[in-house]
C-alpha cells in the first residue's frame, strides 16, 4: 500500500477503522426484530428485507451473499462522505487510485470534518468540489453489508433499490471504470423496483413510485441540458477568464430553470438541498457518473429480451473489453435510437 503511490496511510486508516466500526454496529436481523426497544417502523421495514433479498436472487440473477442480513445503527446522516473534484473549465473529474478496487472519481470519507477539510485543499488549489453524503455503499462481497440506519426512513420501493444496487456491484464490477459500474447498477436498482413493485407493491406505492422517477428524469434532464452548455463552452477557445464568467451565467440559469420546474411540480421541495449548494463541475460529475451511461445498459436488457441473467452475462462480457473498446462499445449502444 505504501508503495503504491496511492494515498496517505493515514486516509487508509480512517477507511480500515470506519469500516469496522460498521461491522461492530451491525446486528442480525433477527436479534433486532426481538429487541423490544426497535423502534415500530423500524422492525416493520426490516421484516420486509428478507422478501427483497429473495427477490434480488430469484427474480435478478443477483447473488446469494450474507449481506443485507443485519443492520446498523449508525447514528450519523450517511455511512461515508465522498469528495469529488473536477478542474473549474471541465466536467471531467479527478480519479484516485486504491489497492484492489482500482481507480474512482471520488474519495471516500468517514467523518464529515475530514471530508470537508480534503475538499477546502483541493478547492485552495483550484479545484472545484462537492462534498456528497452517501448513505450506503457496497464493499464488494469483501463485508457482509448490513442494512444501514441512513436509509431506514426510506420508502419500502428506496430501500428496495438500495438492495438491488448495492447487490449488482457485488455480481459486476470493472476496476477503474466508476460511470461504467454505477450506470450498471442504477439500471439494476431501477429495473428491480418496477418488477418487485408489480409482484408485491401496492397500487400506491406503485403511484408514488411512477411520479418520483418522472420527477428525477425531468430534474436530470434539466442537469444534462446544463452539462451540455457547460460542455460547448468549455470547448471554446475564448479564455479562461471569459469561460469562467460565462459559467457562472449557466449555473444561475441551472436555478432559474430548475425554479420553473419545482413550480409544475406545485412546490415538490426533493431536489432543493441539492440545488441550494454552491453548483459546480464536481457537483456536475457526481451525477453523470450514476447516471450518464444508463440508457445504454436499458438497451442491453432490451436486447437481452429482459432476461436478467442474460444482461449479467452481456454486461460482464463488456466489461471485460478492454477501456478504448468497451467505451466504444458503450457509446455504439447510447446512439442506438
Amino acid at each position: 500500500m505504501l508503495l503504491g503511490g496511492c494515498g496517505s496511510l493515514e486516509y487508509y486508516a480512517q477507511s480500515v477503522g470506519g469500516q469496522l466500526d460498521v461491522v461492530a454496529a451491525s446486528l442480525p436481523l433477527e436479534e433486532v426484530l426481538e429487541d423490544p426497544e426497535t423502534p415500530v417502523a423500524v422492525r416493520d421495514k426490516l421484516q420486509v428485507l428478507p422478501s427483497i433479498r429473495r427477490f434480488a436472487v430469484t427474480e435478478l440473477a443477483l447473488p446469494e451473499s450474507d449481506s443485507y442480513r443485519h443492520y446498523a445503527d449508525l447514528r450519523r446522516e450517511a455511512m461515508v462522505w465522498n469528495v469529488v473534484a473536477a478542474p473549474a473549465d471541465s466536467l471531467r473529474p479527478r480519479s484516485w487510485c486504491y489497492p484492489v478496487l482500482g481507480c474512482m472519481s471520488y474519495r471516500g470519507y468517514f467523518d464529515q470534518d475530514a471530508a470537508l477539510t480534503y475538499a477546502e485543499g483541493l478547492a485552495a488549489a483550484g479545484w472545484d468540489t462537492a462534498v456528497e453524503p452517501v448513505p450506503a455503499y457496497s464493499t464488494l462481497g469483501w463485508f457482509s453489508d448490513p442494512l444501514p440506519s441512513t436509509v431506514i426512513s426510506w420508502p419500502l420501493a428506496d430501500i428496495a433499490g438500495l438492495v438491488f444496487h448495492e447487490l449488482a456491484h457485488e455480481l459486476l464490477y470493472v476496476d477503474g471504470d466508476s460511470g461504467f459500474n454505477e450506470a450498471y447498477a442504477t439500471l439494476v436498482e431501477k429495473e428491480g423496483v418496477n418488477r418487485w413493485l408489480l409482484q408485491s407493491g401496492t397500487r400506491e406505492q406503485r403511484e408514488r413510485w411512477v411520479l418520483r422517477e418522472r420527477r428525477r428524469r425531468e430534474f436530470l434532464q434539466l442537469l444534462s441540458v446544463t452539462r451540455d452548455r457547460l460542455g460547448d463552452l468549455y470547448a471554446t477557445p475564448i479564455g479562461r477568464e471569459a469561460i469562467l464568467e460565462r459559467k457562472t451565467e449557466i449555473l444561475e440559469m441551472l436555478r432559474e430553470e430548475y425554479r420553473a420546474l419545482k413550480a409544475s411540480w406545485g412546490g415538490y421541495t426533493g431536489y432543493d438541498r441539492w440545488m441550494q449548494r454552491p453548483l459546480n463541475n464536481a457537483h456536475l460529475a457526481s451525477v453523470s457518473t450514476y447516471h450518464a451511461m444508463v440508457p445504454a445498459f436499458r438497451e442491453i436488457l432490451r436486447q437481452s429480451d429482459g432476461d436478467m441473467a442474460v444482461f449479467h452475462r452481456e454486461c460482464a462480457a463488456i466489461g471485460a473489453l478492454a477501456p478504448a473498446q468497451r467505451k466504444a462499445r458503450m457509446e455504439q449502444l447510447l446512439s442506438v435510437d
